[in-house]
């Protein structure tokens, strides 16, 4: 991260009457919104990391949305997020002395240029299992992919892809045997496999035959991993999907479980076994949610060997639904429940993979898509 962008900020914000102009970026975990370096208050104090959870500056990167709280003499305080898309960077701080529509307006593309900018600044980081993995909020016309993952700080074996090609999303979640590094290593042969084979065209069947054959190959058969490969025709809803040996997704709609994909079972991926199920289809509602998870959230056990289970996991996304909270911040929430049933002490990689389905295209009078 460029150490001068506090003060190109502060130089480009006093045209516009802004003051106390400061920058925070959200820690990989999503806890804390971290000041960048060399920054200070009115009264040259060094800025401290402010609360996701428990802030002003937080309920703005919550809820991605513009906050104003606080009047002073130099003007109302004013928070904005910082969003790469709909990636949640962090937040800006800023001063107003007059808050009106034109304000507005300046903050607004104020926070989205420097969003930019921090995004393109930003170095990655030590955490090997996020190097190879997408972003984790996408949205485009008619579809709307979340996905969180912890442990974010170190090699692990959970995995999940998400790409779209023309009317297509194709996503994929896998979850390699043991905690190791030669989990990570397993997670990053199918991640790799899997992409390879995306973009030469394969169908889902043959991916999912050429991972088993990439792990065998590396592991002797002596490591393997689970996962669900599926593609959605975002302009039908026609979700295509191949499980090897992974827990089925789920499907929410208007708060209620719809449907659990239950297909024939196949064997994970690495043994060499074949595969006899083939791809299986199901056609999702406009406003439907898929699920995919892996079982560090379902098994996560309480100090008293309680399981987290799938019903606590359904209850908590559709009541975050019901209360209007958007997808990236459910997730975020959902992983601080996780860690909180196990008392703060990870028993597995968790990952979670939320998809919605948005709408239904709509079509010119004679057919052509608008």
């Amino acid at each position: 991260m460029s150490a001068d962008l506090p003060d190109r900020l502060a130089r480009h914000a006093a045209p516009a009457g802004f003051t106390g102009a400061s920058i925070y970026v959200a820690d990989p975990w999503q806890r804390f919104l971290v000041p960048l370096p060399g920054q200070r208050d009115a009264s040259g104090a060094v800025l401290e990391p402010l609360g996701v959870d428990d802030s002003v500056a937080g309920l703005a990167f919550r809820g991605m949305e513009l906050v104003r709280s606080g009047v002073s003499a130099a003007g109302e305080q004013v928070w904005a997020p910082l969003l790469d898309g709909t990636q949640r960077i962090g937040v800006l701080g800023l001063t107003v002395p007059l808050f009106d529509a034109a304000a507005e307006r300046r903050v607004r593309r104020l926070a989205a240029l420097l969003a930019t900018l921090v995004a393109g600044r930003r170095q990655p980081g030590g955490h090997q299992v996020w190097r190879p993995l997408p972003v984790r909020a996408f949205a485009g016309e008619r579809v709307l992919v979340s996905a969180a993952l912890e442990p974010a700080y170190v090699v692990g074996g959970d995995a999940f892809d998400q790409a779209v090609t023309g009317d297509v999303l194709h996503l994929a979640i896998f979850d390699a045997m043991g905690h190791d590094t030669s989990a990570g290593l397993t997670a990053a042969i199918a991640m790799g496999c899997y992409r390879d084979t995306r973009r030469r065209g394969a169908d889902l069947c043959a991916a999912a035959e050429a991972i088993d054959a990439a792990i065998a190959d590396r592991f002797a058969r002596t490591r393997f991993a689970t996962g669900v490969l599926a593609a959605l025709d975002t302009a039908t809803g026609e979700l295509t999907w191949v499980n090897r040996g992974h827990h089925p997704p789920m499907v929410l709609r208007r708060g209620r479980v719809a449907a659990t994909l239950e297909t024939l079972p196949d064997p994970p991926m690495g043994f060499r076994l074949g595969a006899e199920a083939g791809p299986s289809r199901f056609r999702l509602e406009p406003g439907d949610r898929l699920v995919l998870y892996t079982d560090g959230v379902v098994e996560a056990k309480s100090p008293a060997g309680e399981p987290y289970g799938l019903e606590r996991l359904t209850e908590f996304i559709l009541c975050r639904e019901a209360d209007g909270v958007s997808a990236p911040e459910t997730l975020r929430r959902l992983i601080r429940a996780i860690l909180d049933h196990q008392d703060g002490q990870l028993q597995d990689d968790a990952t979670v993979l939320l998809v919605e389905w948005r709408t239904l295209p709509r079509r010119h009078p004679r057919g052509a898509r608008l």
